[in-house]
């Protein structure tokens, strides 16, 4: 009798602990997701605003299911304990149509709803969908991922920039990326979602800033060592800055052909590079120069 009433003082000793334990690290998650900064729940564009109601909806839809799920199996293990002698665990395996109906029904209509939201936000926030109003003007910025940087060209303005992406204020910006390195990913959690960058290839993204600040951008596609400095500022300024930012950026010494072939060489290299007037065409050809080798090697295999 002693020693069933001693296991029985430690088996509840050791609930109470693993009880303590679990709200203890609860608290301090809870206390770190307050605390810490997360880009993709402090949107600064349409797009990225979108996204955040999207993903919060169908987070709080999911509940439905998971919560009572939850609650049920703690209750279970509560009341078919093996210290509560009076709750007897006798299954009646006669099937209810009711409550099966029930538990079939809900996570179908919310499968269905999720389905549909999904649709929905797929053609929405079409990353090739143009933000700009009739008669808006566009601003059109080249991406080229490097190993293991970012250049940024604005073929109108005729200026560049490497680590560091300018953007005038409630502008809509159109990007075509590629990549000059391996597969790549393009991301600005602040501003919208990530479009990958793939040698010979080129891709859309149309995003927009409603407010100035600066927002973090980096890589989400790991691609070698340097991966993990492949990070870049996107400054979002008012129009004059933007303007007196191309103005200045204009007298700094021209990119060219051999200066973007140093460029393009892999390192880890995190600094803020501004260039003039680019080559032209640069990012054509950096496209045209993997298509070319694709033809080569067709026309080799051909042979």
């Amino acid at each position: 009798m002693a020693r069933a009433k001693k296991k029985q003082k430690q088996r509840r000793n050791l609930i109470i602990f693993g009880s303590g334990t679990g709200l203890l690290l609860f608290a301090l998650a809870a206390r770190y997701l307050y605390t810490t900064p997360m880009p993709v729940l402090q949107p600064a564009g349409p797009i990225a605003a979108g996204q955040k109601q999207l993903m919060i909806t169908a987070f709080l839809l999911m509940l439905i299911i998971v919560v009572p799920v939850f609650i049920l199996a703690f209750g279970f293990a509560w009341r078919y304990r093996e210290s509560n002698t009076k709750a007897v665990y006798k299954p009646n395996w006669d099937h209810s149509r009711i409550i099966e109906t029930i538990w079939w029904l809900i996570p179908t209509a919310l499968i269905v709803l999720l389905a549909i939201m999904t649709w929905h936000g797929t053609f929405k926030y079409d990353p090739y969908k143009s933000l700009a109003s009739s008669g808006q003007k566009e601003l059109t910025v080249q991406v080229v991922a490097l190993d293991w940087r970012w250049l940024f060209i604005y073929p109108e303005q005729k200026v560049a920039s490497v680590n560091e992406l300018r953007l005038p204020v409630n502008t809509p910006v159109k990007f075509e990326i590629t990549a000059d390195a391996p597969m790549n990913s393009f991301w600005i959690p602040q501003l919208g979602g990530q479009v990958y960058a793939m040698p010979g290839m080129g891709t859309t993204l149309h995003l927009k800033a409603d407010r100035s600040g600066r927002f973090y951008g980096s890589s989400a596609n790991i691609s070698g060592q340097g991966f993990a400095d492949m990070h870049f500022i996107a400054v979002a300024t008012s129009d004059a800055s933007f303007k007196n930012w191309v103005k200045d950026a204009r007298q700094q010494p021209p990119l060219t052909k051999a200066g973007y072939d140093r460029l393009a060489q892999p390192q880890r290299n995190r600094a803020v590079i501004t260039y003039g007037q680019p080559v032209d065409n640069l990012y054509g050809t950096i496209m045209s120069k993997y298509m070319n080798m694709d033809h080569a090697h067709m026309h080799m295999e051909g042979m």
